[in-house]
């Protein structure tokens, strides 16, 4: 074995090793807490050794490659060794802390959170005013401000702390944590790191630029790979298993609100969920959240609500509230997934809070899940019958009515289920599209005849990707006009704008890879049915003060187009293996999806890449810190060093095959759904609000 294989051989063994151990650390926090991985991993000598090996061995690598040859791959790795070199400025000299200020009182220390240990200040901090500002008509916090008065021996300067807005003074950095409950006094974050952000902030511009050269480069591979020929050409397929959906109904006779009656009520503005939005809305979500549905057994929303108000000793008697929890239907003695309001109480003894006893002190348990979840179905029945639930604004006179636009843009958004459709009509196009390149990757060449056919069939699922692009777009433009706020902050809408970006990606390529066409009406497909059958939220809600900033909008969509385009990759693989299985690794169009796999991670992982430090200049700018290992943080940073090793086929040999490339690139994907969703709902952090 010759230096230089032995040498690529313990970088492998480094980098293989840090995944496993920055993996296992989530789960570990997971179990035993942050602190706790803080003290015996992230913040140790020996998981700091393990990068500088890393960096070291990364070093001797790039000498002995003659990087310096190829000056956009240098200024590349030499922006990682920056940001590497930052984050040990920060291990070594930074410092955070808190410090509590009460109104009236000057303050000239702070705690370090690490050790508890006070530290003196070379000024002091008086709190003059703790305001919380709310979004017009609602009790939804739109901002945390602390007003304050800093003095220094020469200086006394009136300012203030508020979310994502920052006060920096003689190299420290304040943001507004947390309050006291009789908001008189104000908690703020301290960093004090005088060289490693700014270190760290020149390695990600390098990092940008050197990215943007990369790819404009005509003597790098992925302008090589733009215009290789056998990328010009297409022809591809596969056969898949469809399913089909099936939708039941029937009509029921109850007391209810006559439908015009109901749709005179769709109308009237209501205070909910911290915003005036049309009567409808609110009904609809009370609909789904208790029976799973937007409407009952024919009737609308609007009509159910009114027969509660009007009926309810009949409509407590309908199996309308919905029991996810096979354990508790089990315990209540029911069959079925539905149960009535009645069913849950035995004459005055509401048999919730009996089974609760029993499981109050294991909140993990599967019946106790159950419990909290029927009861709140419950409590939302309760609220709108003591008259808690409805807030018409015309009874608020403080409360200023939206326009007349806005409410019709919310009653189109909420009549017409975009989500539904799209997924519908993109898996069954997608299907389609997928046989039809079945039966024309086993016909030779068509007649002259036939030439006309199958340009119009081609055509009309370009027209049909067109539409769908168009239709998605125009929905989620109008959820982003009535939230006022681009739809990026939670599970919901991120899925959303990821099958927006699908599309747009697929339109963009169609002309050049025709087989996108299918890959990006399947892709659409189940990204949407995730969305539209998991536990996301759908509905609309004002921004947590911490995420009203441009940098999250900015950090999110960035990240969703690389997880588009290396959900392409995963098609792409599935694709290749089945006709490397069937034709081997020879295959014309093996090869043309490998050039194309290869061709879509230069922009995916540097848009990952982007995305993961955009992400870190907005945690530094809202809570003080550019990483915190976080889960979140952590299983982003797996999955972007897990898909920058495809780029080194020429140490990782193994790659240049399209067998083991594919593979890879299939097991990769894992990482993606463990970030976006193993985070969310298994170990949670401080970025599970995106779920």
């Amino acid at each position: 074995m010759n230096k230089y294989n032995l040498l690529t051989k313990c970088l492998t063994i480094m980098m293989v090793a840090l995944i496993l151990i920055l993996g296992i650390a989530t789960f570990i926090e997971q179990a035993k807490g942050t602190s706790f991985v803080s003290e015996h991993i992230y913040h140790t000598l020996w998981f700091c050794g393990c990068w500088g090996i890393i960096a070291l061995l990364g070093i001797v690598s790039l000498i002995h490659r003659a990087i310096w040859r190829r000056l956009p791959l240098l200024f590349l790795h030499g922006a990682f060794l920056v940001i590497l070199g930052g984050a040990l400025l920060t291990f070594i000299w930074g410092k955070q802390g808190v410090i509590h200020l009460r109104s009236g009182i000057p303050t000239d220390n702070y705690q370090l959170m690490e050790t508890g240990e006070m530290r003196s200040l070379p000024f002091s901090l008086k709190l003059d005013t703790f305001l919380i500002e709310h979004y017009p008509g609602t009790d939804a916090p739109s901002d945390y401000v602390s007003q304050v008065t800093y003095q220094t021996v020469s200086d006394t300067v009136r300012t203030e702390v508020s979310m994502n807005h920052i006060l920096k003074l003689n190299g420290y950095r304040f943001y507004q944590s947390s309050f006291d409950e009789d908001q008189q006094g104000s908690w703020l974050m301290v960093n004090y790191d005088p060289w490693g952000t700014g270190v760290t902030y020149v390695g990600y511009l390098l990092l940008g630029l050197s990215m943007i050269w990369t790819l404009f480069s005509k003597k790098e591979e992925f302008y090589k790979l733009l215009h290789h020929p056998l990328l010009k050409k297409s022809g591809l397929f596969v056969w898949m298993i469809a399913f089909a959906l099936t939708v039941q109904g029937q009509t029921r006779t109850l007391p209810v609100l006559n439908r015009n009656q109901a749709d005179s009520l769709s109308h009237v503005q209501v205070v909910y969920q911290d915003r005036i939005v049309p009567f409808n809305t609110l009904a609809r979500d009370f609909v789904q959240k208790i029976y799973g549905r937007p409407s009952y057994h024919g009737f609308t929303a609007e009509q159910v609500i009114g027969g509660w108000l009007l009926n309810p000793d009949v409509w407590k008697r309908e199996p309308f509230i919905k029991v996810k929890s096979t354990a508790l239907l089990k315990e209540l003695g029911v069959t079925g997934k539905y149960i009535t309001l009645e069913q849950l109480y035995d004459a005055d003894t509401y048999r919730l809070q009996t089974l609760w006893t029993s499981v109050q002190n294991e909140p993990q348990n599967q019946l106790a899940k159950g419990i909290l979840e029927v009861d709140e179905k419950v409590g939302l029945i309760k609220m709108l019958q003591n008259g808690t639930l409805i807030k018409p604004v015309a009874e608020m006179p403080h409360v200023q009515p939206v326009s007349h636009i806005r409410l019709l843009a919310e009653l189109w958004y909420n009549r017409i289920p975009f989500t539904k459709i799209l997924f519908m009509v993109c898996l069954t196009l997608g299907f389609l599209s997928f046989f039809w390149m079945l039966y024309k990757g086993t016909k030779n060449s068509p007649s002259k005849s036939k030439t006309t056919n199958v340009l119009a069939i081609e055509v009309f699922f370009c027209f049909a990707l067109w539409a769908a692009l168009l239709f998605h777009l125009a929905g989620y433009l109008l959820r982003w006009y009535i939230g006022g706020r681009i739809p990026l902050s939670n599970g919901y809408e991120t899925m959303q704008f990821m099958a927006l970006s699908i599309l747009a990606l697929a339109v963009l390529l169609q002309r050049r890879f025709p087989f996108t066409v299918t890959f990006g009406f399947l892709l659409t497909g189940f990204t949407l049915l995730v969305s539209y059958l998991g536990q996301m939220n759908p509905q609309i809600t004002p921004l947590m003060p911490v995420l009203a900033s441009p940098l999250l909008s900015s950090h999110v969509s960035v990240i969703m187009i690389a997880y588009a385009l290396l959900a392409f990759t995963l098609f792409n693989g599935i694709l290749a293996l089945a006709l490397i299985h069937l034709h081997g690794e020879n295959d014309q169009r093996v090869l043309q999806l490998t050039l194309f796999s290869r061709l879509l991670l230069y922009p995916a992982v540097f848009f990952l890449g982007a995305g993961i430090f955009l992400g870190a200049v907005w945690a530094n700018v809202s809570w003080g810190s550019y990483w915190s290992w976080d889960p979140k943080e952590v299983w982003a940073l797996i999955t972007f060093l897990i898909y920058s090793a495809a780029f080194h086929r020429q140490s990782l040999t193994w790659l240049r095959r399209p067998k083991w490339f594919h593979l890879y690139m299939i097991l990769g994907f894992l990482s993606i759904l463990m970030t976006y969703f193993g985070v969310n709902y298994v170990l949670g952090g401080m970025h599970s609000y995106a779920g």
